[in-house]
């Protein structure tokens, strides 16, 4: 594994063919405005601030991850979406603005291998690492298996198949933004201090599943235990503490700051916004490929990384505002 992103997560992008790479880099898109009037809270659960303790208080990450040392943090009170955005919200985002995705510019995206669903001509390769994440030509948010698929029966489904760049983009539109990693980690706990998973420290409470991560033997084995063998709806199983809903597997979320492994060390205790520069930015909450055998970052504290033009189809992001007085 490296420092900066893991593909056994989410591999790091690879345009189809440098024509398509060409085409995206001589063409950058002006980023959507805020419509008047976008700005409201609508999906949102309003937090209140305080401190907590962030970080791996179990010694169960990966030190290439920089999940310690475990240090107090304090936040203001700040707004978060309940759930992941969805793809209902992102076609309603794209009808709007006529944006089009990193993915689509570059024309391929990661799809998992038992989930492609496109001709054999539109498979251009595997992630290095990672033989079970394919580039599909084709491949986005629209047909996030690949040429073949729609998202059909899966409009309150998380979007997935975009990168940093677009889910900054649709929260700008929105009126909001992609939370800090701080305010990801206290929102997706749920309100309990130092516990494993947003509901506590048992992966199955009463033998039941409580989010949507690998069962089986990966990467070819999924018995799908948990009623999914990809995306869940947003508001499968059961809410935490706070309101929010999957903080724990189902897709990765992307978060507004720049990620290092050594943040952690030299971070401020009052509302840490992440490093000042970087390369890859900050994932969290893992997703419906992670196993404990080789992937166990579907706990709160876990960390990952991915580089800001890179997507695949277990990526996706939940917005946040901060809090505003009351009008």
């Amino acid at each position: 594994m490296t420092s900066e992103h893991h593909p056994c997560c989410t591999p790091a992008a690879a345009p189809a063919d440098p024509a398509a790479s060409a085409q995206a880099s001589q063409a950058p898109q002006r980023m959507p405005e805020t419509p008047a009037g976008a700005f409201n809270k609508r999906g949102q659960v309003l937090l209140t601030g305080g401190e907590f303790a962030m970080g791996d208080g179990f010694g169960e990450g990966y030190p290439a991850d920089g999940e310690t040392p475990v240090h107090a943090v304090r936040l203001p009170s700040f707004h978060i979406d309940a759930t992941a955005v969805t793809n209902a919200h992102f076609a309603t985002f794209v009808k709007a603005t006529g944006y089009v995705t990193d993915a689509e510019r570059h024309g391929s995206s990661a799809v998992f291998h038992l989930a492609v669903d496109a001709p054999s001509s539109d498979i251009l390769g595997t992630a290095a690492g990672a033989p079970w994440w394919l580039n599909v030509r084709g491949a986005h948010w629209r047909r996030p298996d690949g040429g073949r698929s729609d998202t059909t029966g899966r409009d309150n489904h998380p979007v997935v198949h975009v990168s940093w760049h677009d889910a900054a983009a649709y929260a700008r539109w929105a009126g909001k933004r992609l939370p800090t990693e701080a305010e990801w980690e206290y929102a997706a706990r749920g309100g309990l201090s130092g516990r494993r998973y947003p509901w506590g420290d048992d992966l199955t409470p009463g033998g039941r599943w409580r989010c949507n991560i690998w069962q089986g033997r990966f990467p070819d084995v999924n018995t799908a235990e948990d009623g999914y063998l990809t995306t869940a709806p947003v508001k499968a199983y059961r809410p935490n503490g706070l309101g929010l809903w999957n903080t724990s597997g189902n897709v990765w979320e992307w978060c507004g700051d720049w990620f290092s492994p050594t943040y952690y060390a030299e971070s401020v205790t009052d509302a840490p916004r992440g490093p000042q520069a970087g390369t890859a930015r900050v994932i969290r909450g893992g997703s419906y490929l992670c196993h404990d055998s080789y992937c166990n970052r579907y706990r709160v504290a876990a960390r990952s990384s991915n580089t800001p033009d890179s997507s695949s189809g277990n990526m996706g992001f939940r917005c946040a505002n901060d809090k505003t007085p009351a009008t």
